[in-house]
This record gives C-alpha cells, structure tokens and sequence, in this order.
C-alpha cells in the first residue's frame, strides 16, 4: 500500500539530523515479530484477520505497518519543517501506535521491552551481558516446558487429563517444593556473598504485578532471620505522590504504575541517608485521604538490613549514588506456561496473563474494585513493565519463578460460573476503543473455558494447595498475612 511519504529528516538522540529512512522501521517491525515467532503469534480472528489475508507474509505486513507509521508522522504538521523533524522517540512511539492499534499485542511488548532494554544500555544502566532482548527468556521458557513436559502438564489438554484424573495433587506438591528450593536458593547466594565480604545493606524483591512479591518476602524475611540477618521493612507504598498529583485519564482511572507514581528523589535520599545510619522522617501514606498525613522517624541500625519489596526495585533512578556492592536483588516472574490446546498449534499461554487473573480475583475480593476496571487499567500495568522491569531483569542477582501448572485449575472456579469474577463480554460494549482490553478479555476467556476447573470446595481447604501457596496471596484463604488484601 503505497502511501505518500513527506518526511525527510529525523533528528537523532544527540540532536543530529539525518535522512529519514522508511526501510528502518519495517526492519525493525520485522525482527520484533520474528523474535517471538512471526506476526502470526498475533493472529486475531475479526481484529487482523484481513492484514494476514490482504498481506500474507510477514515482510509485506512489516511494510503495511511502516506505512502507517508514515501517516501518522505526516498527521503532524510539525514534522513537515524542516527544523522541527520528528524524533527517534517519536518514530518508536508511533511504531508502537500502529502495531497495538491493529491487535499485534505480543509484537509490541517485544519491541518496547527490546526498545527500553536499548535505553538503559546507553544510560549505562545495563551492560550488554544483562541486556534481556525482547523479555521472553528462551532459555528459562524452556526449562519451565522441559520440567512441565516431564510430568505431563506442558499442554492445557495435558493439564486437564491431570485434574480429571486426580493427578493435581501431586503436581500441586512438586511446583510448590520447587519454589521453595528457589528461594532457599537465593538465602543461600545472599549468605555467600556475605561471607566472601559484600557489605549488604539492601535486599530488594522485585518483578511486575502480581507476580507474589510479598508471599515471597514474608517466606525470605522466615530465612534470613533464621540465618540470623536482622532486616528493617520499608513500605515504599508510603513514597506515593499525593492523589491530586495523579491526573485522571478519559476513563477517571489513574496510572499507580509507572515508577514516578513515587516521589524518586525523596526514596532515593532516605535510602542514601538510612544506609550513612541516618534518621530519615519517613512519609505515611492514607490511601483512604490519597496523600501523606504524617511521617514517623526510622533509622537502620549497624547490623540490619533493609529490607524492600517493590515493583521497580531495579529502576536505575530509585538506587541512583547506592553502591551495587551493597544491594542483593531477587527478582519474581510468575514464568509457567504450556502450549494451547493439544499443544498443535504451538502457541503458548502468556504468563503475564496469568498475572492479570491473579490480579483481577485480588482486586475483585480484597479491594473492591470491578474485574473490568482491572483490564481496562493493564495498559497502564505493561506499559510500566516493559519500560522499568522486564528490560532490567538482567540486573537480579538470583530469578525465582512464581508461576504454577496448578494455577489456572484453581483460578477457574473463582473467575467463571455463576458468581464468577470475570466481566461479561457486553461490559466492554461501552469502551470499544479499548482494543488492548478486548484482545487480552478474550485471550484468557478462551484460555479458562479450556481449562478443567478444580471444586470450589478444592480451592477453600489447605489439603489440596497449602495456606502459605503464592496464589492464596490472590484467591484468599491464606495463612500468611498479606498486609495489602486487609
């Protein structure tokens, strides 16, 4: 589709300007999809069924999506003069633009995880043996298939054959014991470098949400302290900015979600001050008022160790003057995935939608907020991630994987059925514009209707998935406390 193209220069990061190149873009569009497999990954009946059909092959639809690009660059009339070109930046948000508006979720998470990964290499933030490409990890993806494959639950099919046949038991106990090793694991890196002479002051626990951070913390904070560590807990829910500083969006929903939701320059010098042995005048935060109503006086003695979980503990300006040296940095992933149906069509489930079940049933029985306001706020959720979490994963000292075969069977109950959690397709009627809500409504719709759900009375006893289990942070019936859900 020719289109006409009237862009001729593009001014580069150091502010030079250069030829603008249209070819660029398709190339770049090109290798996002083949990094995850081809824009048939993306394929969506009644979204872009017609690009695959007018376009076929996925160099054709790299170059359809390019033009668009172009159309919208030449929307702008600015960039039609010659001193006011349009940026890098802009091209790569424009890029971004064209593959969501027309339901290539997956190609776009690549490319903004693989874009922002590129940022922090120049920032000086990662080196090149951290840099995480795209943020699907091949390698650990495939170790997750190998162990799931060995106990026959790499396939949804696989994992129904399991719960009809009474075989979730067990598959429930070795997930779980695998989990637990992980983490006895990471207290074991955390204590060798103590011994070999790192000065650790701060251990962060870090991953995107819903990913069972505090789960994990509690069960670290267990260890350590049996280890003999003395930790000192911040609650960095304290640093949010006041809610009049959140501006409402057209849906008067909020974005809690990107990292400068949080006064950084106030966190990053109490940490500084707390780790020079420093008194600090820490914030306390009333969600119920949203803003500070009061601050209380900490300070982190000589022997302890400050002890953070957060989603951006590994955004490069929150630890900003803090000496690496002295920071021990877990980072979660709820990673288990299986293949679609039989396994024929070789497409996998997503595990970051996984994480939104959880988190819809999370926000739905311990916060009381709609199930479809959830999918309608994960824009603002995987736009926070691929900028300041999935592309710094590199800088973890240890990775545990929080995801479970077991999960989906338990989340069924809860999300369908009668009383179910999850939105009825007609909710959406009213935000037609939000096509990354339909596509992901629909993705894990079609996913739970495949999946064999276990009892409701499965899921409320201990017996089957035990009280300190990582989902029970979701569906409830914990017997760790999760200060969050009360």
């Amino acid at each position: 589709m020719p289109v006409q193209n009237r862009i001729v220069k593009v001014r580069k990061r150091n502010r030079a300007l250069v030829r603008f190149d249209q070819e660029q873009i398709g190339r770049a569009l090109l290798r996002a999809a083949e990094s995850i497999g081809g824009f048939r990954e993306d394929f969506l009946p009644g979204i872009n069924d017609a690009l695959f059909d007018a376009f076929g092959t996925d160099a054709r639809i790299a170059e359809f999506l390019s033009d668009t690009v172009v159309i919208c660059l030449n929307s702008d009339p600015h960039h039609l003069i010659s001193n006011f070109p349009p940026t890098i930046e802009a091209i790569q948000d424009e890029v971004l633009h064209a593959l969501q508006s027309y339901g290539f979720q997956n190609t776009a998470d690549a490319y903004a995880c693989y874009r922002w990964g590129r940022h922090w290499l120049r920032e000086g933030a990662l080196t090149p043996e951290k840099f995480v490409g795209n943020g699907f990890p091949r390698a650990q993806m495939e170790q997750t298939l190998a162990w799931n494959r060995a106990r026959g639950c790499d396939t949804v099919a696989g994992l129904n054959a399991l719960v009809r046949d009474s075989g979730v038991k067990g598959l429930v106990e070795e997930s779980t014991a695998q989990y637990e090793r992980s983490l006895d694991e990471a207290a074991d890196k955390l204590i060798a470098r103590l011994n070999a002479g790192d000065r650790i002051r701060m251990i962060w626990v870090s991953g995107p949400s819903s990913s069972g951070k505090t789960t994990t913390t509690v069960k670290l904070i267990g260890r350590l302290e049996k280890l003999g560590l003395r930790l000192l807990m911040l609650n960095l829910d304290d640093y949010f900015w006041s809610l009049v500083d959140h501006p409402t969006d057209w849906i008067n929903d909020r974005n809690y979600e990107t990292p400068e939701a949080l006064d950084i320059q106030l966190l990053n010098r109490h940490l500084r001050e707390l780790l020079e042995g420093r008194t600090v005048e820490k914030p306390v935060y009333s969600f119920k008022e949203g803003r500070c109503i009061a601050t209380r006086p900490i300070r982190l003695q000589e022997d302890q160790i400050l002890l953070l979980d957060c989603l951006h503990g590994l955004y490069p300006p929150i630890i900003e003057g803090i000496d690496a040296a002295a920071q021990f940095r877990l980072y979660l992933e709820s990673q288990n995935m299986l293949y679609e149906g039989d396994g024929s069509s070789r497409r996998l489930t997503r595990f970051a939608d996984l994480r939104l079940m959880r988190r819809m049933v999370r926000d739905a029985r311990h916060r009381n907020h709609n199930p479809l306001r959830t999918i309608l706020h994960w824009h603002y959720v995987r736009a926070g991630e691929l900028f300041s979490i999935l592309p710094l994963r590199g800088l973890a000292d240890c990775v545990v994987n929080s995801g479970f075969p077991f999960e989906l069977p338990a989340l069924k109950p809860v999300l369908t059925g009668p009383n179910g959690l999850l939105p009825r397709p007609d909710a959406f009627r009213n935000y037609a514009g939000f096509l990354d809500a339909r596509i992901r409504f629909e993705r894990i719709q079609n996913l739970i209707e495949s999946v064999e759900g276990l009892e409701p009375g499965q899921i409320t006893r201990h017996d089957l998935i035990p009280g300190d289990a990582v989902v029970r942070e979701f569906i409830g019936g914990g017997t760790i406390r999760i200060p969050h859900n009360e």
